[in-house]
């Protein structure tokens, strides 16, 4: 090991996809160093030297004076989460959020890494485009940065020349595609577009599914019978079942019959995880993603929460919520992605038919998830797994989302048992609101770790440096 900027995270709950137990994590500048796990006997190697678990510490700050130790017995340490799916809303719509401010609460929430969705203002679907997202995130994003393409009906030839060079092809994510609905003008509803997109097997396809024609008939249908005060508990109806199970069912046909890379984005309902169980048996390149709002929330909430609950597509029955829970424990469900989505609250306040559809939520999806773990019983495991590593692993993020020797440094420390109340002070968010205002949470974010840099300290982010870098995308 080097002697620069030497950290061990000792004695914590070191938790990945695959165990979960007593360990400790050496970091040597920017890299994971060692993961030192105890043997039966209550011995770890350390230098090659069998040495009592109990005095690695000791032995660690003889070794490297300058070394930094964190003592996190009781303490549960991950990998930083990796979002895939992000609405930080730059450039164009920065009055509601930006790459400075919505990061801050990705890196407060535990989250280290983030892929930014193309719909902003301009809509990122050029390499022109993309450079100059690129360039905004530069020194001003707190956590790891990337960002997805979006396809439309005419940019194909574009994305297959980024393609075709190996710098190009790990610039970006994925290739995101509106299938039926679209809330920032990028509906892809031209066949043969959309046939060239599901051919490509070099980049993951990232589709939302929702069926247009079938939502502007439900529209219709509640203003005929509501008029223009359509109670917002009238989205689940409108932004319909039918509506996502019709367009999911014909992208993952399309990723069956062209071995298409498909990743399906906010799964809401039970007959959609039934879908992709059986479609990833005929292509196991198939996975699927939800966000905790369809974890946590349901049908029942939105009488209290209006405009608030308003997403797309829309939060749905206890049932479904019930069958996401399962197929995130069983790895149906292969990813979370918080959908983080902002809007002013003046323009929430709206009525139905105006009020924009998004929610703020990247802040607070470890502690859902672990929240959700707890109450549901679903392994630890499964949680580290969804929350970063399944996501390096489908997008191929260079060395980043798992505890491994090699790897950047990325890593959270939660409090497993504390609980706390989500209060409006403690959000990061520019809009500054969160749907999970006043709801109880188990797991705080004590302390992340970018790059091996400390960037949030006892639940306090530190807002005078800036540790965010490029992700590469090796896939």
């Amino acid at each position: 090991m080097n002697q620069g900027n030497m950290l061990l995270l000792y004695n914590a709950n070191v938790v990945t996809g695959e165990s979960a137990g007593n360990g400790s994590v050496a970091v040597s500048g920017e890299k994971i160093s060692e993961v030192l796990y105890p043997e039966e006997d209550g011995t770890v190697v350390f230098e090659g030297r069998k040495i009592p678990y109990c005095s690695l510490a000791d032995e660690f700050k003889k070794s490297y004076p300058d070394a930094r130790i964190y003592d996190l017995t009781g303490k549960m340490l991950i990998s930083g989460g990796i979002d895939t799916h992000v609405h930080f809303r730059e450039p164009g719509l920065t009055e509601k959020a930006d790459m400075a401010s919505e990061s801050l609460a990705a890196i407060a929430g535990g989250v280290t890494s983030f892929v930014d969705m193309p719909n902003t203002t301009p809509p990122t679907i050029s390499a022109e485009r993309l450079a100059e997202k690129i360039n905004m995130a530069e020194g001003r994003s707190y956590a790891n940065f990337g960002f997805h393409i979006g396809a439309t009906n005419s940019n194909s030839d574009g994305i297959s020349a980024m393609l075709e060079s190996k710098e190009g092809a790990e610039s970006f994510g994925g290739i995101k595609v509106f299938m039926g609905s679209s809330t920032g003008n990028m509906l892809v509803d031209n066949e043969s577009a959309l046939e060239r997109i599901f051919m490509n097997h070099e980049k993951e396809v990232l589709v939302h599914c929702e069926d247009e024609s079938i939502i502007r008939e439900n529209i219709s249908a509640a203003q005929e019978k509501f008029g223009e005060e359509i109670p917002f508990s009238e989205h689940k109806n409108i932004r319909s079942r039918k509506a996502c199970i019709r367009s999911s069912a014909k992208a993952l046909d399309m990723a069956i019959k062209y071995g298409t890379r498909l990743h399906l984005l906010h799964v809401s309902t039970a007959e959609e995880v039934e879908m992709v169980r059986a479609a990833k048996k005929l292509n196991n390149g198939i996975t699927a993603e939800t966000s905790v709002n369809y974890l946590w929330f349901c049908d029942e909430d939105y009488e209290k929460m209006g405009s608030r609950l308003k997403c797309n597509p829309s939060v749905k029955t206890g049932r479904d919520r019930e069958a996401l829970i399962n197929a995130l424990r069983d790895g149906t469900i292969d990813s979370i992605g918080s959908d983080h989505a902002p809007h002013l609250s003046e323009e929430k306040e709206r009525k139905y038919l105006t009020a924009p559809s998004g929610l703020p939520s990247i802040q607070q999806s470890l502690p859902v998830l672990l929240t959700i773990a707890s109450q549901h019983d679903i392994p630890l495991t499964r949680i580290a797994s969804a929350f970063s590593e399944r996501a390096a692993e489908i997008f191929g993020i260079d060395r980043r989302g798992k505890i491994q020797k090699g790897y950047y440094a990325d890593l959270t420390v939660v409090d497993p048992d504390r609980k706390f109340v989500v209060t409006k002070e403690s959000l990061k968010y520019k809009c500054e609101w969160s749907p999970y205002e006043g709801v109880e949470l188990q797991g705080y974010v004590e302390t992340v770790f970018i790059s091996g840099k400390v960037a949030v300290n006892d639940g306090k982010t530190d807002t005078n440096a800036v540790f965010g870098k490029k992700l590469i995308f090796n896939r």
